[in-house]
C-alpha cells in the first residue's frame, strides 16, 4: 500500500478539529492502512489523521518493537493528566526539518476505541504519553507550534523559511 502524500504547514486542515468516527468500517480500517502505511515510509513515530488529510479522530504511533510496534487509537481522548511534566524535542511531518523543546504532562490517561470499535482506557507515561498528547493535540485542531510561546514559535517558524528556499 503506498503512503498518502503528507498534509504541509500551513494548510488550514491542521488547525481544523478532526471528526469522531462512528462508523467502525471498511473505510476505517482503509484510513487506519493509509495511515500506518505512512507511519512506516516517512519515517514517523506518530502520525494523526488530519496528516494526511483524513479528517477522522485516527491516531497512529509505533515507538519500536521494544514499545510494542505499531499501535492504533480511534477517537483517543486524554481523561486524565499528572501535574509532573517532562520536556522533548517535538516536531511534525507536516513542518519537516523543525523541531523545539516542548513541556507537556508526564503520565496521561488515555480512552479510545479499537478498529473494531472495542472501548479501551488505558495511562500513559515518558514518551509515549508526549506522543499521544501531540497527536491527540493534532486531532483537536492544534498544531503543536501553538504550545510554543511566540519567542520559540517564531524562531521554529523561521527555521522552516529558510529549509523551505
Amino acid at each position: 500500500m503506498l503512503a498518502s502524500p503528507v498534509v504541509l504547514y500551513p494548510d488550514p486542515r491542521l488547525i481544523r478539529p478532526a471528526e469522531a468516527v462512528t462508523d467502525f468500517d471498511a473505510d476505517l480500517e482503509s484510513d487506519a492502512g493509509r495511515l500506518l502505511a505512512a507511519l512506516t515510509s516517512i519515517p514517523a513515530l506518530g502520525l494523526a489523521g488530519p496528516h494526511l488529510g483524513v479528517m477522522r479522530r485516527i491516531v497512529a504511533i509505533d515507538l519500536g518493537a521494544a514499545a510494542g510496534g505499531a499501535r492504533l487509537f480511534i477517537n483517543p481522548v486524554v481523561t486524565w493528566a499528572s501535574a509532573e511534566t517532562n520536556a522533548f524535542a517535538e516536531g511534525s511531518v507536516s513542518l519537516p526539518g523543525v523541531q523545539e523543546t516542548l513541556a507537556r504532562p508526564s503520565r496521561v490517561r488515555v480512552a479510545w476505541a479499537t478498529l473494531s470499535g472495542d472501548p479501551r482506557e488505558d495511562e500513559f507515561e515518558g514518551f509515549m504519553a508526549a506522543c499521544l498528547q501531540h497527536e491527540i493535540d493534532q486531532c483537536d485542531g492544534v498544531f503543536w507550534l501553538d504550545r510554543l510561546s511566540r519567542l520559540k514559535r517564531e524562531r521554529a517558524l523561521a527555521r522552516f523559511r529558510k529549509l523551505r528556499r
